[in-house]
């Protein structure tokens, strides 16, 4: 009888583990990202996955420059447009304190930013966080990388030809974009970087996160940036540039990807006491139909991310069969690339960072939320197409 007894117990016990086990094969992912650093285009890179809203793994593959130390959990990278979340995440957290509203005219905070036929005085903090601003994509970048002012090219951007009325179609910005740092700074009274420090860094535990070029040169462990060309046999090393550093709403982040896993946890509702679901639906909720995005999305990958939309500072995609909601976004700045994708309603995601201009390290993302979602396994990352 107490040999039976441990029988079912054992046998209970199995069923219930099985019940409980993750979908995520943990050793296969670190496996798969091994070899993908052994890749000539990739020098370092850092992943990490949070599983009902814990992190169940965050690793470094690769090293921090050619010849250069491994790259570890804290190591710092920049996260380039990921920036625009956070900044959004700040506005937001001071929308829901009552220190402004989303519909509060752009010209109310007195900025720099003019909008061709006077579109500041009409368009909104959403219509901005949203790049719903009615001006061309990317809008004089090149001068900002030219080193120009950014808050003097904010006031050249009047001169332009509208492309539509504000609010009424997606064009992608950052020079734009970061007249919300403008906005932070005139309500709070200290400057943006600092207010994002005290109202998320700090209370989210983000010990490694930063903004600007001397921060992140100054980290104990920093991802040094890398390009590689079809005519390169390694990947080349990429001057530091302060470009991107002076619109910091837009681009301006340093962070390790432990970091970038508490940040998603905050945005999976798991910080209530630092944002609100209410806060979180208002961030998340998709503001315009983004028809440029989803035809990249359809013609790299199958129409695997679908009905791609933009929120205020995120992209919203319906995600494989049937359809499951995913927030994410994804950044670029010379020699560094970031991407960051969750699904709020399972609090389950993958973030991942990297030092060189290689688009493999995207399939990750695919990669992790397909085993979340248990649907069958495709090399996303692309490591077995040689092999046929």
């Amino acid at each position: 009888m107490l040999r039976l007894f441990g029988v079912l117990t054992f046998v209970l016990g199995s069923l219930l583990s099985a019940a409980h086990a993750s979908p995520v094969d943990y050793d296969k992912l670190d496996e798969r990202l091994t070899r993908l650093a052994s890749d000539a285009e990739i020098v370092g890179l850092a992943v990490a996955v949070i599983e009902e809203g814990e992190i169940k793994f965050a690793e470094g593959y690769g090293v921090t420059k050619l010849g250069g130390d491994s790259v570890t959990p804290h190591t710092v990278f920049r996260w380039a447009s990921l920036s625009k979340g956070v900044a959004s995440t700040a506005v937001g957290k001071m929308a829901a304190e009552g220190q402004l509203a989303f519909s509060d005219t752009i010209s109310k905070f007195k900025t720099s930013l003019r909008l061709p036929l006077g579109g500041e005085k009409v368009g909104t903090l959403e219509d901005l966080l949203a790049h719903k601003i009615g001006i061309v994509p990317n809008a004089y970048d090149t001068r900002l990388e030219d080193g120009r002012d950014p808050a003097e090219i904010r006031k050249s951007l009047g001169s332009l030809k509208r492309t539509c009325p504000v609010g009424e179609c997606h064009t992608y910005q950052n020079v734009a974009f970061d007249a919300i740092a403008e906005v932070v700074a005139a309500v709070r009274g200290i400057s943006f970087e600092e207010t994002v420090r005290l109202e998320l860094f700090q209370p989210l535990g983000m010990q490694d996160a930063s903004y600007g070029l001397e921060a992140l040169t100054q980290s104990l462990s920093w991802a040094e940036p890398y390009r590689k060309r079809r005519s390169d046999v390694r990947p080349v090393r990429r001057p530091l540039k302060q470009s991107y550093y002076r619109v910091p709403a837009a681009g301006g982040v340093n962070g390790s990807i432990l970091d970038l896993a508490l940040f998603a946890q905050a945005q999976m509702g798991l910080e209530p006491e630092v944002l609100t679901p209410e806060t979180l639906n208002e961030l998340h909720s998709p503001r315009i139909y983004t028809r440029r995005e989803q035809s990249s999305m359809s013609r790299r990958y199958g129409g695997h991310l679908r009905d791609a939309r933009y929120a205020l500072g995120w992209r919203v995609y319906k995600y494989g069969e049937p359809g499951h909601r995913v927030v994410g976004h994804r950044g670029a700045v010379d020699g560094y690339r970031s991407m960051i994708l969750f699904d709020p309603e399972r609090q389950s995601g993958v973030v991942a960072l990297w030092n060189s201009n290689s688009r493999k390290p995207v399939g990750v993302q695919f990669e992790v939320m397909d085993m979340i979602y248990d649907l069958p396994a495709k090399d996303w990352i692309g490591l077995d197409r040689e092999k046929g």
